[in-house]
């Protein structure tokens, strides 16, 4: 019978053998049949493991891990079998219970819990922790009915755990208010016809446009699971997990250091309506849910276009069995117009060089919205990340302050929203967030950077050298060492058109006289955007604290993954980035020669909704730039060769730099 051991107990007589054993095999083997050698062992003792590695580390009591898929379909089946939501739906609004099943449709939310008289429903009966998730309910006449025109105003709380609803949540006020069941705003292509008020027949289509190469792609997939990416003069390993979905790491160009790891880490959603029960509305789509696990399968010609390279991904469902999404990653090349461009007026010479990009992107179905994030990297060095927003806007019903009298309000109302817009009849669309938060563990031109913020301010700069302005036309970049942790929390500023500069000291630039560098440049897609905009005791606010910042800055740490926290449903407030940087770490390295760095982006969409955005959502645009900033010696797209203009043609005319 074998005893289990501590790992701080003392070696026991089989363990010094099997030890030594080991060492006089591997000395046997070096030394050959013919050489005898004889051993002395000085000593034989345990190598006691690393304090860090023996500090237990538990869950917290009050949170709860990720939602998995199959717990969203959990909580939709339990809402849908329980008998007193059922009850309330036929006597409210007088719905046939036969079709529940079909009709029925509950997205499911995380709780992040925002007034103190829900705290009593994290815990079960027995005093066991429970495991909440809130569906917000909405009716469909068909599978291709649009839900989000139908909102109900019923939102039932599961207690996965408990496997029952323990809680519904009811507009305040004596009357109901309507649902319009027969309100048809549909985009799907099997219930366009039905529309009341929309086009019921798809538009005459647009000719073709093909992307073609008939030599195929640039870009080259190697080793044994084909993730490794070469492509011009980029080079780049493809990742993917669970919860931050694609994850780009050791990207290099022409060999140089830029970034060793980059990633979405989370997104906070507030809500901006006030009205119960929309006070706890919102959502940290990565912790709550997982982008890996909410990964679309991707369709030729309608996510990616043109000379397609697909990636499956394998991840374990809830019950340990691994499944595959296939396509869940796309590699492509893009036109990108044109890089760089002169022509010299006095002879007439032009000289012009198109732009490609290569493109690495994968789309995610979070419930009600689709988030689509790509990567870009461009012929000048420089990478980008972009996120386009689409889907469908998450409805409610108006509140009865808001109701006009005839609809069933309390008399106050004028049929208006005042925290949102109506997208349909009696249909409101909240005003909302989407913070996300990119986290890139840089390592440009080495693994020691530092981080600077650079403004560009009105007046002289560098006023020792005796420089005057008497005509009031100066201004230049001014650059602030972010030395410390609190210091480095910092804030976009468009009037002084800020960004970052990553440079590392131990290498410098022949004709700057500068340490080479890249910057972070925000908000190059889509306008700027504000930080979070909720109060600060609000959920989302003591929870996402990452969202009041546009930048943080830390030293690198293997478990300093998750800006909001590790377990974000129920979580406790003052997680993740807070905690951290609450010691207000060096980050200039021992003798300021660097650290190795890591910058946590903050960047979002304020979305206030219009009817334009319904019934399906045009994507909206949000993103930023790494751009070199005295990396090179000059623009790394000078040698690039004239474009081929083979597959462009304009009638009567003859190509304009090609041939020249």
């Amino acid at each position: 019978m074998t005893t289990s051991t501590h790992p701080l107990d003392d070696l026991d007589a089989a363990e010094i053998a099997l030890a030594t054993s080991a060492v006089k095999t591997a000395l046997a083997e070096d030394a050959g049949d013919d050489e005898e050698s004889e051993i002395r062992f000085s000593y034989v003792t345990l190598r006691e493991p690393p304090k860090r590695e023996m500090t237990a580390e538990r869950i917290p009591a009050d949170c709860q891990p990720m939602f998995s898929p199959d717990d969203c379909f959990l909580a939709e089946e339990i809402v849908k079998g329980d008998d007193a939501v059922r009850a309330e739906l036929v006597e409210r609004y007088g719905v046939d219970p036969a079709d529940f099943a079909e009709c029925l449709v509950c997205d499911p939310w995380s709780v992040h819990v925002a007034t103190p008289d829900f705290e009593p429903l994290r815990w079960r009966d027995d005093g066991g922790a429970a495991r909440l998730i809130q569906c917000f309910l909405y009716w469909r006449n068909s599978e291709a009915d649009n839900q989000y025109a139908k909102p109900i105003d019923l939102l039932p709380v599961v207690d996965l755990n408990a496997r029952k609803v323990i809680h519904v949540s009811r507009q305040p006020g004596a009357t109901p208010p309507k649902i319009a069941f027969k309100n048809n705003v549909n985009y799907h292509r099997a219930s366009l016809s039905t529309n009341a008020y929309l086009a019921t027949t798809h538009r005459p289509p647009s000719k073709p446009l093909h992307v073609v190469q008939p030599d195929g792609p640039n870009f080259v997939v190697s080793d044994d699971r084909g993730r490794v990416v070469t492509w011009d003069k980029w080079s780049m390993r493809l990742g993917f997990n669970y919860r931050e979905g694609l994850v780009i790491h050791d990207v290099a160009y022409d060999g140089r250091g830029v970034v060793k790891r980059a990633s979405l880490v989370e997104m906070a959603v507030p809500y901006a309506d006030p009205n119960p029960p929309f006070e706890r509305k919102c959502a940290f789509d990565v912790g709550d849910y997982g982008l890996g696990y909410c990964a679309d399968s991707l369709e030729l010609g309608c996510d990616c276009l043109g000379h397609i390279r697909y990636f499956d991904v394998t991840m374990a469902n809830s019950k340990g069995e691994p499944y595959v999404t296939k396509k869940a990653i796309c590699l492509h090349e893009e036109d990108a117009g044109v890089l760089w461009k002169h022509v010299e007026y006095r002879n007439g010479h032009n000289e012009a060089r198109r732009a490609r990009k290569l493109v690495v992107s994968f789309v995610a179905t979070v419930v009600n919205y689709e988030y689509l994030f790509y990567w870009y990297f461009n012929q000048d060095g420089s990478m980008e990340y972009e996120i386009k927003l689409s889907g469908m806007l998450s409805t409610n019903l108006l509140s009865a302050g808001e109701r006009a009298a005839e609809d069933g309000g309390d008399g106050g109302g004028d049929g208006a929203p005042k925290h949102g817009i109506l997208v349909a009849p009696g249909v409101n669309a909240q005003v909302h967030q989407h913070m996300f938060c990119a986290r890139l563990d840089v390592g440009v031109d080495g693994a020691k950077n530092v981080v600077e913020e650079v403004d560009l301010l009105t007046g002289c700069v560098g006023k020792a050298a005796g420089v005057d302005d008497p005509f009031a036309n100066a201004f230049g970049p001014v650059a602030t060492r972010l030395a410390t942790e609190k210091t480095a929390a910092r804030v976009c500023d468009q009037t002084k058109a800020r960004t970052w500069r990553v440079s590392n000291p131990a290498v410098m630039n022949p004709i700057t006289r500068k340490p080479v560098g890249y910057k972070l440049v925000p908000f190059t897609r889509g306008p700027a955007q504000p930080t979070l905009l909720t109060g600060g005791a609000c959920a989302v606010a003591t929870k996402g604290a990452f969202a009041t910042k546009n930048l943080w800055v830390t030293p690198h740490r293997d478990d300093e993954r998750f800006p909001a926290g590790e377990f974000t449903p129920q979580g406790a407030a003052g997680q993740g980035l807070p905690a951290w940087t609450k010691d207000d770490r060096s980050l200039l390295g021992d003798e300021g020669e660097g650290e190795d760095v890591v910058l946590w982006h903050a960047f979002g969409v304020a979305h206030v909704p219009r009817p334009e955005d319904f019934p399906c959502m045009n994507a909206e645009h949000v993103g930023f730039s790494f751009k070199p900033d005295g990396f090179f010696q000059g623009n790394p797209g000078n040698d690039l060769p004239p474009p081929d203009v083979a597959g462009s043609k304009e009638d009567g005319a003859s190509a304009c730099c090609a041939a020249k």
